[in-house]
């Protein structure tokens, strides 16, 4: 009877890790789409939806901290190495993945530069076999392959003469990539020392604060209406905090591998919302390079897994 009851609650447990990942990497999704209806139907710019997205939610993620782990929150600043780890991250990291994300969806759409931004297991995994002097084995050579091919036909539409997508979607996308893969590897041992919540708080912090003198906060340029308001709402609360509570949450129940499988319910949620609500052009040949880089993030995690 103890054992059922022991099974029990750890299948409910893993239900609960489930569900707190397929959420928030849906509302991560769902919020890249709605930036885009913010940059092509009310005019609002990739650069303003950037530094308010990161000041906004470095202020309340840092607030949250702070009410649960007191003056640690600013410890961090006392530390020499973190400090500069922190700078580093937060403008090169997170202002990184932020802008070039919002800037390939200002130039296409949520859905290609979703799915692009999930290139970058396929970098990390080549970085480390270079750091490692390992030679890839099998399975990442087949995952490389894989992503390769889903890269082409998402950008080609299976055409060999010429883009589907236009030239700059295809280098913010590329640049996503990059910015993710150094925004996964480079905060580790900030990671470990301080917590997601400390070091993510102050990276949006920093990277508002420091690329509001690129674009001020106060300039904007878009039309106001209840629909955007609530729209850029959204983006602040559900597509970042929220988003990234349940994920980090997600983790207590379920392995990092795992809920980075999960996590491929972003790009799913992206394409689905922007052809069925912004009705944005996606034909077979996008749906099997989308289906490609997918099936590639899920072998990458399971190889990090064993």
């Amino acid at each position: 009877m103890g054992l059922e009851v022991r099974q029990l609650g750890f299948q409910r447990a893993r239900t609960r890790g489930v569900a707190l990942a397929l959420f928030g990497s849906a509302l991560w999704g769902i919020s890249g789409t709605v930036a885009q209806s913010l940059f092509q139907r009310h005019g609002f710019s990739a650069e303003w939806l950037t530094v308010v997205r990161l000041l906004a939610s470095g202020i309340i993620i840092l607030t949250y901290a702070f009410r649960r782990e007191g003056k640690r929150v600013l410890s961090l600043w006392s530390d020499k190495s973190s400090r500069i780890s922190i700078l580093v991250f937060g403008i090169l990291g997170m202002l990184g993945v932020q802008y070039t994300y919002f800037a390939a969806i200002d130039h296409g759409n949520a859905a290609t530069a979703t799915v692009l931004q999930y290139l970058s297991p396929v970098l990390i995994t080549g970085l480390l076999c270079i750091r490692l002097k390992k030679l890839p084995s099998l399975m990442i050579g087949i995952s490389v392959a894989l992503a390769v091919l889903g890269t082409f036909l998402l950008v080609t539409g299976g055409s060999f003469t010429q883009l589907s997508i236009s030239g700059w979607t295809l280098f913010w996308g590329i640049a996503s990539a990059f910015a993710a893969a150094f925004y996964t590897l480079q905060p580790h041992k900030l990671l470990m020392k301080w917590g997601s919540l400390i070091i993510v708080g102050w990276g949006m912090l920093i990277g508002g604060v420091g690329f509001s003198f690129v674009h001020p906060v106060w300039v904007v340029s878009g039309d106001w209406s209840w629909m955007s308001g609530i729209s850029v709402l959204f983006v602040i609360l559900f597509g970042t905090i929220i988003a990234f509570l349940c994920y980090l949450e997600s983790t207590k129940y379920i392995s990092g591998a795992e809920a980075s499988i999960f996590a491929s319910v972003e790009p799913l949620s992206a394409a689905l919302l922007s052809v069925f609500w912004l009705h944005v052009s996606f034909g077979l040949f996008e749906w099997l390079g989308t289906l490609c880089i997918l099936v590639t993030v899920g072998l990458l995690s399971f190889i990090r897994k064993d």
